[in-house]
């Protein structure tokens, strides 16, 4: 297959008998209002799911307008892209006539030598997005470790975004691209998913098993009683039933505005730098009080914590920093925090819960014996997560070497 220089950087060469043009002459955008109403059916558009149902959206973002003659009017076929979050690969296929947010763009095409799936794909390759940085109004991003490139509120004008050139295949050439990528991304993003479900099982037995060994123990054949509070059941006989505050003082983080410095400065964001004085210096257990709620981890050193977070003085003549923290990660936080739009949790109260409290030598047994079950199962999560980058990478060059023609499908 002879191959010449398409004179477009991020698509490179392509094959001789190809051609290329601007996307506003191989697609046509749909401009039609929902006013007079045409439909109340709402369609969201996210990365992960492409074009769906309003209605099947789950967790934060933005609500759908009350005035429905503000959307436009999404049909079976239509490429979908949010011109705010191209970068980041938010584009997909609508199967549906539907109502769609007036910064989404629509494109469909009537040539019967346009197939729009293959256009679909170069719309989803990742080069093609990265190509467009500098043509958005108001860009704000950042590429992670993995490549992806994370946006906030850009926004690529429909004109500049029609007079960029995507290459032109023959129809049948377009038709087995779109075929085989449908095969072999269906089969990448099965085995993504199925990986990402084995993680959260695994999340959630490493959190049954420290929930479990802290409440009961590592002895099976230890008499048993009644600990009379619902979270804990049954726990050791001889253990005692206390309250958090007997083992560590819940003290709050401090309203600050990190600027750049030495000492760690732990949020809900990550870890940060700071200049002035620490907070605390030790070792203690934080976890978050507004926002994010929970979620403990050690912090060492010096370090401020911001007012979202608490952390804690712990009495080490009664509890140890490490069982301390499997403690904290056991306590039942849905239970106590605040059913908000911006849930939170108070310190008195997690210091009254009752907590169960063995002596210091089965505290640093029972610690020894998570240690390693976790760093073991955290071992296996941290495997398939860099599992899942792999086959995320392999989709983005698969799409790339496809629909630039660098690969074709055998005869």
């Amino acid at each position: 297959m002879k191959m010449k220089d398409s004179g477009v950087e991020w698509i490179g060469e392509i094959p001789e008998d190809w051609e290329l043009r601007k996307i506003k002459y191989i697609l046509n955008e749909r401009k039609e209002k929902n006013d007079p109403i045409e439909t109340n059916f709402i369609l969201s558009l996210s990365m992960e799911r492409g074009v769906f149902p309003y209605s099947e959206k789950v967790g934060g973002g933005n609500k759908a307008k009350e005035d429905l003659t503000a959307y436009k009017i999404a049909r079976p076929n239509d490429i979908v892209i949010n011109s705010m979050n191209i970068l980041a690969g938010s584009v997909g296929i609508s199967k549906w006539v539907g109502a769609v947010s007036p910064v989404y763009y629509t494109y469909f095409s009537k040539d019967e030598n346009i197939n729009i799936y293959y256009y679909h794909y170069l719309f989803q390759c990742s080069e093609f997005q990265k190509s467009l940085l500098g043509l958005g109004n108001g860009i704000m991003m950042k590429e992670t470790d993995s490549g992806k490139l994370n946006t906030i509120r850009m926004r690529i004008p429909s004109d500049k975004l029609g007079n960029l050139l995507f290459p032109i295949p023959t129809k049948i050439e377009q038709q087995k691209i779109a075929d085989f990528l449908d095969s072999k991304i269906t089969l990448i993003d099965q085995i993504i998913a199925d990986t990402k479900r084995s993680i959260e099982e695994l999340k959630a037995y490493k959190q049954s098993l420290i929930t479990e060994t802290v409440t009961k123990g590592l002895d099976p054949h230890l008499p048993m009683k009644d600990s009379g509070v619902e979270w804990i059941g049954e726990m050791p006989k001889e253990w005692k039933l206390s309250t958090y505050k007997y083992i560590a003082k819940i003290r709050n983080g401090k309203e600050i505005t990190v600027d750049g410095g030495k000492v760690p400065v732990y949020g809900s964001g990550g870890i940060f730098k700071w200049t002035n004085e620490p907070l605390f210096i030790g070792e203690s257990v934080l976890f978050g009080r507004k926002g994010t709620i929970g979620e403990p981890m050690i912090a060492s050193g010096e370090f401020w914590t911001v007012d979202t977070m608490y952390y804690t003085e712990i009495n080490k003549s009664r509890c140890s920093l490490k069982y301390c923290y499997y403690l904290s990660k056991s306590l039942p936080w849905d239970f106590y925090k605040t059913k908000t739009a911006l849930p939170s949790i108070v310190g008195t109260q997690i210091e009254s819960i009752k907590i169960p409290l063995p002596d210091k030598e089965e505290q640093n047994s029972i610690t020894k014996f998570l240690d390693e079950k976790v760093k073991n199962i955290d071992g296996l999560i941290f495997g398939k997560q860099n599992l899942i980058t792999d086959y995320e990478s392999y989709k983005k060059s698969l799409i790339y070497e496809y629909v630039t023609g660098k690969k074709g499908i055998d005869k």
